[in-house]
């Protein structure tokens, strides 16, 4: 029809690419899958979340996901012996979260919706991100930024971006990345 309006809101914000269309049909297989498995299968198969206390916008799923995220994007290695567990990086990206407008926060909890039940989506594995094993979850997620899927390889840079720059601005990385750290803290002036 002439008089129907677009989708303004497929073109703003930071992830336009997940625009309610596009997150409409990937929900579209969930939906079948709710069907098969009953009104509250996604429910169960997500399962509860420990509780999270100080979250300004994430839910405890949503952290959790981040969490089972950052263990397989940032494990502890030989080159860098860091864990990042301790570092909190789920908590970073629930504080830049806070400062972001509307639409990006929808966007990223559509996109944290979509990194959980990506198993369930797009291998046809009836499981939750979160729940699959570490060795697992990183096949999976390492398939997401060689897709064929746009969608998903956007996601997977976003994540990649966010989680890299915070994780190497922690001093403790500093020396196994070859970083002396600022140039006014090295020649002992005070950094502004």
């Amino acid at each position: 029809m002439a008089d129907e309006k677009p989708d303004s809101g497929s073109t703003d914000g930071l992830f336009s690419f997940l625009s309610r269309r596009r997150f409409l049909k990937v929900s579209l297989v969930a939906g079948g899958a709710v069907l098969g498995l009953g009104g509250g299968g996604l429910l169960a198969l997500r399962g509860r979340a420990p509780e999270v206390d100080g979250l300004r916008v994430l839910d405890a799923h949503e952290y959790r996901t981040l969490q089972s995220l950052v263990e397989v994007m940032l494990p502890k290695s030989h080159a860098i012996p860091i864990d990042p567990a301790p570092m909190d990086l789920p908590r970073a990206f629930d504080g830049f979260l806070a400062d972001e407008p509307k639409q990006n926060i929808e966007d990223l909890q559509k996109a944290l919706v979509l990194i959980e039940f990506g198993p369930l989506v797009f291998d046809k594995e009836l499981t939750t991100f979160s729940k699959l094993g570490v060795a697992e979850r990183t096949v999976h997620w390492d398939g997401w930024a060689v897709s064929d899927s746009l969608l998903r390889r956007q996601v997977s840079i976003a994540m990649r971006k966010f989680f890299n720059l915070v994780y190497f601005d922690h001093e403790a990385v500093w020396p196994f990345i070859g970083y002396p750290g600022p140039s006014l803290q090295r020649k002992g002036n005070q950094v502004p």
